[in-house]
């Protein structure tokens, strides 16, 4: 299966992300027990607060191929970050959307 052009910038875009800004606090994340909030708002001003909500509602309307590059890309940084980002996400289906059985 090839990825689409879209697919490949935002996980080219995650993963840059993921590298230059998670990778070298989450070692003192997890030692800490920092919840790193403002690095969160980051991300979701990128669009991954909202992966699979609609976009009339704010999201960026995603599938779940899509999350999958996206929380792959963030592991490369931090995986409990990016674990939490997922369950976020998963949250929000219910939200967003409460008659939608599968994202």
């Amino acid at each position: 299966m090839q990825l689409s052009e879209e697919q490949t910038a935002f996980y080219d875009m995650a993963k840059d992300f993921a590298v230059k800004k998670m990778a070298p606090n989450a070692e003192k994340w997890d030692e800490e027990k920092i919840f790193p909030i403002d690095t969160l708002r980051e991300l979701a001003e990128l669009g991954f607060g909202g992966i699979y909500v609609n976009p009339d509602l704010g999201g960026s309307g995603l599938s779940r191929l899509d999350s999958t590059l996206i929380f792959e890309s963030l592991s490369h940084g931090c995986t409990s970050t990016a674990a939490f980002l997922s369950i976020h996400n998963l949250s929000l289906i219910h939200i967003s959307e409460p008659t939608r059985r599968t994202p």
